[in-house]
């Protein structure tokens, strides 16, 4: 990847819904070039897909938690493609520190939480977790 391609990357992040003309005009470039751009970076996978960001405020009702994941030995790999698959886990990331990984987990209700936070603890390679219900946030 070039400076090119992260410009680009940094425009789709700030709106994926942003028109090629668009893109192509920031970046001062031809339509052509974003195109063959994005489609580049979509084989690679280094563009793995597009989503839609909503306020915390649109769906009040959505439980957001926090999971600290203390992983056994050296098991980590197969601990991450379990979680991966696990549909209430939104965001994993590797961290250092006192936890191993570190999910986001979303649910509907307590009682989905619940069944998720069960499901996890099945997994196995996974020695402890510690979880931490998102209230709010500031920024």
């Amino acid at each position: 990847m070039d400076d090119l391609d992260h410009q680009l990357i940094a425009l789709l992040r700030q709106n994926a819904r942003m028109t090629v003309a668009t893109l192509a005009h920031r970046l001062k470039v031809s339509r052509g070039t974003v195109t063959n751009r994005i489609a580049k970076l979509e084989q690679d996978g280094v563009i793995v897909g597009y989503t839609v960001r909503l306020r915390p405020e649109a769906e009040p009702e959505r439980i957001r938690a926090w999971m600290g994941v203390l992983v056994e030995g050296n098991q980590t790999r197969a601990v991450v493609a379990s979680l991966l698959g696990e549909p209430g886990v939104t965001t994993l990331h590797d961290t250092n520190g006192r936890w191993d990984l570190l999910a986001e987990l979303e649910a509907r209700s307590m009682v989905e939480l619940s069944e998720i936070l069960e499901r996890v603890r099945l997994i196995k390679g996974i020695r402890s977790t510690e979880t931490n219900i998102h209230l709010a946030t500031f920024r």
